[in-house]
């Protein structure tokens, strides 16, 4: 636990340090220009934007003499966003990273995680001139967990650790970016999305679609199974943002892919939604929902009562949010 918060925490400081030096450059000081033929000072314009987020939820519930009952409990989510944005005549550069992390403890059991994620994206895109809204695009997105993941209350079998699983989608397409309402829309009918188990164990299993150990009729494992697994296909996304009502702001994001290859048209769907409320330029308050379906995910339960996870088949996947917390951005 301690090697992976330590390993978040100097995701932070790397990604932050190496954008201070492009903090919302803009080279256009006069002094310099009249040194300087126009030429040479019109080539110098650059133009980078910056958001750094970084934010806190907590609950908390303790009880002392309650007739009515209850146990003690305590939840805390960290997460934190950046935003670093390029664009210069008629190209744009995208990138941003977002970690959240959260956990819950009860009186009476285990710490519990509730929330995992880390989510890199960049995207490149020029268009032909000043007027059009659509761009020749290329997209890169990353994203994978910090540490294990299990099927409370079994903490001895992990179902999910780092890079088991973590996704790489890379393609190329277009993307429209409407000149008023902050909406983007990216098409590519070109990506590529791989799939990482680096765990064997779970690779063995065939988890989140990888190609499964071939064993023998006792089990015994004859070919370790891949770690790896590769897709061609269409992918669609959406991002749209607006403030609703004054100080409460609608955030929208979907995320559609088909595989060429396998099943074409059986689409993995990622889509977030969430109301975000500020009380005060440090506390903020959200509600979301976050709907997941990828047919390659198989679940493990216990199907016939004999304490061993058994593999289903997959299903929709749904997290519901609620948080009120401390934020600074800067």
């Amino acid at each position: 636990m301690k090697f992976y918060l330590l390993s978040f925490l100097f995701i932070f400081t790397s990604f932050y340090s190496s954008a201070a030096h492009i903090k919302h450059v803009r080279v256009n000081d006069t002094t310099a220009t009249a040194a300087k033929d126009t030429t040479a000072s019109d080539s110098m314009l650059i133009y980078w934007t910056e958001k750094n987020t970084f934010g806190m939820n907590l609950s908390e519930v303790a009880f002392v003499n309650w007739n009515a009952g209850g146990n003690n409990s305590i939840s805390a989510l960290l997460y934190a966003g950046f935003e670093r944005d390029f664009e210069k005549d008629y190209t744009i550069w995208k990138n941003s990273a977002r970690l959240r992390y959260g956990i819950n403890a009860q009186e009476g059991r285990e710490i519990r995680k509730t929330e995992d994620e880390l989510r890199l994206s960049s995207s490149f895109g020029f268009r032909t001139d000043s007027t059009s809204n659509w761009y020749y695009s290329g997209k890169f997105s990353f994203n994978t967990q910090f540490t294990n993941g299990y099927k409370y209350p079994d903490t001895e079998v992990p179902i999910s650790k780092l890079m088991a699983p973590g996704y790489t989608f890379l393609g190329g397409g277009t993307e429209f970016s409407h000149p008023v309402e902050d909406l983007t829309i990216y098409l590519s009918p070109i990506t590529v999305k791989s799939t990482f188990v680096l765990d064997q164990r779970l690779a063995n299993e065939g988890m989140f679609g990888v190609e499964p150990a071939v064993t023998d009729e006792l089990g015994n494992i004859i070919k370790e199974g891949e770690m790896l697994r590769t897709e061609f296909g269409f992918l669609f996304t959406s991002e749209y943002n607006k403030e609703v009502f004054e100080n409460i702001d609608l955030s929208n994001q979907l995320s559609l892919y088909s595989d060429y290859l396998n099943n074409f048209g059986n689409v993995d769907v990622d889509w977030q939604l969430a109301v975000n409320m500020k009380v005060n330029d440090f506390v903020k308050a959200n509600v979301g929902t976050h709907i997941r379906y990828d047919d390659d995910v198989k679940f493990k339960e216990d199907t016939n009562g004999d304490g061993k996870l058994e593999t289903s088949g997959a299903r929709i996947q749904l997290k519901q949010m609620l948080g009120v917390g401390v934020v600074y951005e800067f």
